[in-house]
């Protein structure tokens, strides 16, 4: 199929077309004229413009060797499903994604042996902190939240990340105006000048991390970003010990395209700063390929903490290095009723109050 090329005025966004009378490019919509060697370069822009390409070398993990996998066991939780893999000496109480206990299976099954690991450097007792801090001043949080037994539930565990590299080549392009205003005594005057802007470069991309466990959800662990990752180390199972491992159960394939959106966004957005100086830019087209791509794979520390209240479960992230923390607290609807119904009736005795002493006056 013959491709088709539709040339479109900056100004109202309707197709142009030649006007063999002017020997001018026209928009039948505005009536705006462009000279055609105005269109010439934008011409060139259209036919170069290419699609994006984003594809990736899978090379993340090893094999495990002989030996390594013996001293690692799997549990798995038969109310959601979440597998978590740790050391021969750890046991799990419960799971930490559904609070329900787990029992212990077969010989950790992973295909891939990690190729980082970030060690923990926040313990139990600051994570707990870290926790009780959130939930300070919050008089409408349900008690369930603050009970020490709840809180020393939370769990240390390394969640495994997918870590994509690539160097990423950008085009983009840009509708751009600028508007000047000026009165005389008779009239006002406002002038209106488009420009089609170009931007192209290339950016370096380092360890964009994407979680790979189905039960960890993108935007909490995205939250509690960033991990310092000059504190990672090579792999090895002793680092394991005292804690639990979520296997992973998203694969590097299946984490593309989150890493794909998450360096388009950044890409993107870098560029889209270097357009300055105009009154009004709007965005017609991008492409972004990579270059030298490659997936690690890594687990990260992460304290996790979840709460059942009210038929729902309340996921909580604490970051095991810096302690940044994420997840939703809930409102009490019932302490929130007894609080605005007391309210209410100091706001309305106050209110009589000064009526009364009106009267009185």
């Amino acid at each position: 199929m013959a491709a088709i090329q539709e040339y479109k005025c900056p100004c109202c966004g309707g197709a142009i077309v030649f006007d063999s009378g002017l020997q001018k490019m026209k928009c039948p919509y505005c009536d705006t004229e462009f000279e055609m060697d105005t269109l010439a370069s934008y011409d060139d822009e259209l036919k170069n413009e290419q699609a994006d390409d984003m594809s990736w070398e899978h090379a993340a993990g090893g094999e495990w060797q002989d030996g390594e996998r013996s001293a690692l066991r799997s549990y798995v939780c038969k109310s959601c499903g979440g597998e978590i893999a740790c050391d021969e000496n750890t046991a799990a109480a419960s799971c930490p994604f559904c609070g329900n206990p787990v029992v212990m299976m077969k010989n950790f099954s992973g295909t891939l042996k990690p190729d980082y690991v970030i060690p923990f450097r926040l313990d139990k007792k600051a994570a707990k902190a870290a926790f009780r801090k959130r939930c300070e001043g919050k008089r409408l949080l349900p008690k369930v939240f603050t009970e020490q037994s709840r809180i020393n539930e939370i769990k240390g565990v390394y969640v495994p990340f997918w870590l994509f590299y690539a160097r990423a080549n950008v085009n983009m392009r840009y509708k751009a105006t600028k508007v000047r205003t000026w009165s005389d005594r008779k009239y006002h005057y406002t002038e209106t000048k488009y420009y089609s802007v170009s931007r192209g470069g290339s950016m370096k991309f380092e360890r964009i991390p994407v979680d790979g466990s189905v039960k960890m959800p993108d935007d909490l662990m995205e939250s509690i970003e960033p991990f310092d990752f000059t504190k990672a180390v090579e792999f090895q199972t002793a680092y394991l010990a005292g804690y639990l491992a979520d296997k992973y159960d998203v694969d590097s394939e299946q984490s593309i395209d989150r890493a794909n959106e998450r360096i388009k966004k950044s890409a993107e957005k870098a560029f889209d700063e270097t357009v300055e100086g105009y009154t009004a830019v709007m965005k017609e087209s991008s492409s972004v390929k990579l270059k030298n791509s490659k997936v690690k794979y890594a687990l990260f520390p992460v304290w996790i903490l979840n709460i059942a209240w009210n038929g729902g479960q309340y996921l909580f992230a604490i970051n095991g290095q810096s302690g940044k923390i994420a997840g939703d607290l809930p409102l009490d609807k019932a302490a929130y009723k007894k609080w605005l119904f007391g309210l209410t009736g100091l706001i309305g005795a106050a209110l009589y109050a000064l009526f009364f002493f009106i009267w009185l006056m």
